[in-house]
């Protein structure tokens, strides 16, 4: 073993009332891509922070190169050779790439820019990680989320970093995208970077990573595993504590013979989507694979009312809705679940309680003033059926991890009681012990009789968690069936090669004839 880069030892953050590190170790390597994972909650942020310089431990060592260090802020670091780059990018969109490469550290000579040499310096850097094709003039805020990436890597290099910490960077990625990201890790780790990469995504840290830390409850409960060798089972138990190996639940009763609660027909929108049509019949989940900007997102806001249509209809229960009126949908018992659940879907300065109220409010008011006990219990009891953690109303729903921010927004619609549930990337940034019990939410919610869209980036998630699949591909649906008769190679192929179905698939509309459907692939 080649000695250490960077060595934590022993670190501890509190903050009033909370003790969020007890304890944490983590050794890295140069040349290495060391995976870091935990549940939400188990640290890894606050770690990150430390390591970025933004917090400073109030126990425990950081040695960098044999040497102890202390970082007072995010310039010690920086200059240590630590660069962070946050799942929710820090790019300037209004700026040039250029200028985001070297804000901070602008090349200047006698107090004045040097526009050229930072645009040559740009361009190198920008070649050297394989992407020559992103001018350095270019504003950043036109390019795409994996052009970011590559951005944000280009400012990391600008500081000589030698640790670059990744946290969840495959998040709004498609896969092409990804298979990039890990082209450029690789020369990273090649050319002796060491790379902290943290994801949520198993089969992402399997496929890139060397070794493995596991965080739980702020401490340290596994270090040096093998990527590539620990079994899955063992990782879910160490990260949550107990066994998590049904990932997907079970469908135990047959679909309903019902008439289909949420009908479209035709549904489009100029640049957008086209001639889209599907039904939903009650306690169905129907599931959207496809690449990110295929339309996916845009079809599922557009029955939402978010989006207006310009051409077809959507349907629920026999009433046609009229075109891009959030209202009217809501009233009629769609609910929506977004992408991006920060925001659009969360208040994240008020309380717990008024974030899962919000769909509901008339109900609490009379006269004009809201009656907020009745408001708060009615909240809290829908907190509760969804697991809510911890179980505090009031408690400012900011401070949550994201499992449980996607639960109180699950839990809203619950206490609207919709009959049709919409969920855009239902565990986007959520943690594989959070993730299983959304799962189950979503079943339960079906096996209730609400009508279920699923709309995810993660295959397997939509072959596991669906009854029917929709496959988008350019805003066209390019195959629909049952998901048993997929797997994820199938959906795969379909996705790249955008094929138009053929007389003989099934339209999407047609029984599935799943009595007891199992775990996919």
């Amino acid at each position: 073993m080649s000695q250490p880069l960077l060595q934590l030892t022993g670190i501890v953050k509190e903050f009033p009332g909370v003790r969020a590190l007890d304890g944490v170790d983590l050794v890295v390597r140069a040349g290495e891509v060391h995976c870091l994972l935990g549940q939400n909650g188990a640290g890894k942020s606050t770690l990150i922070k430390v390591l970025a310089g933004a917090y400073t431990p109030d126990e425990g060592e950081i040695v960098m190169d044999g040497d102890a260090v202390t970082f007072g802020d995010p310039q010690a670091a920086l200059a240590a050779g630590i660069a962070t780059i946050y799942q929710e990018l820090d790019l300037v969109d209004g700026l040039s790439v250029a200028d985001n490469i070297f804000l901070g550290h602008e090349k200047t000579r006698l107090g004045f820019s040097r526009v050229g040499d930072s645009h040559r310096a740009a361009r190198d850097l920008l070649t050297s990680l394989g992407h020559p094709e992103i001018r350095p003039s270019r504003e950043t805020g036109s390019l795409s989320a994996a052009g970011k990436q590559i951005v944000s890597m280009a400012r990391a290099l600008s500081r000589q970093a030698r640790v670059i910490v990744m946290d969840e960077p495959s998040a709004v990625l498609d896969p092409d995208e990804v298979d990039g990201l890990f082209r450029v890790i690789e020369e990273l780790r090649a050319s002796g970077q060491a790379i902290i990469y943290i994801s949520h995504r198993l089969e992402e840290i399997r496929r890139i990573g060397d070794r493995l830390t596991v965080l739980k409850d702020g401490r340290t409960v596994a270090s040096d595993l093998p990527a590539g060798e620990t079994p899955t089972a063992e990782l879910i138990t160490l990260m949550t504590g107990r066994d998590v190996s049904a990932e997907f639940p079970r469908r135990t009763t047959p679909l309903p013979d019902a008439d289909p609660l949420l009908v479209v027909e035709g549904l489009g929108r100029e640049g957008e989507f086209e001639d889209v049509s599907f039904e939903v019949r009650p306690g169905e989940i129907l599931g959207f694979a496809g690449l990110v900007g295929a339309g996916r997102s845009e079809i599922v806001e557009t029955v939402y009312g978010a989006r207006r249509a310009q051409r077809g209809s959507v349907t629920v229960d026999g009433r046609r809705l009229r075109p891009g009126s959030v209202d009217v949908a809501v009233g009629a018992g769609l609910g929506l679940c977004p992408e991006e659940r920060k925001s659009q879907g969360l208040v994240l300065d008020e309380a717990v309680y008024r974030n899962i109220s919000l769909g509901t409010l008339p109900r609490f008011s009379r006269l004009g003033v809201t009656r907020e006990s009745a408001e708060r219990t009615a909240a809290h009891a829908a907190a509760r059926s969804v697991d809510l953690r911890p179980d505090d109303p009031d408690r400012v729903t900011r401070t949550l991890s994201g499992g449980n921010q996607q639960k109180v927004v699950l839990a809203r619609w619950l206490l609207r009681s919709c009959r049709v549930l919409l969920l855009d990337e239902p565990t986007r940034g959520v943690d594989v012990g959070a993730r299983s019990e959304i799962y189950g939410l979503i079943r339960r919610l079906a096996d209730d009789g609400v009508a279920v869209i699923v709309v995810s980036s993660d295959i397997d998630e939509v072959l596991g968690l669906s009854d029917r699949v929709m496959v988008v591909a350019d805003g066209r649906i390019v195959h629909a069936g049952p998901a048993d008769d997929l797997d994820a190679h199938a959906v795969l192929d379909r996705i790249l090669s955008g094929n138009e179905p053929t007389g003989n698939e099934p339209t999407g509309n047609e029984p599935t004839g799943n009595e007891s459907k199992g775990d996919a692939a």
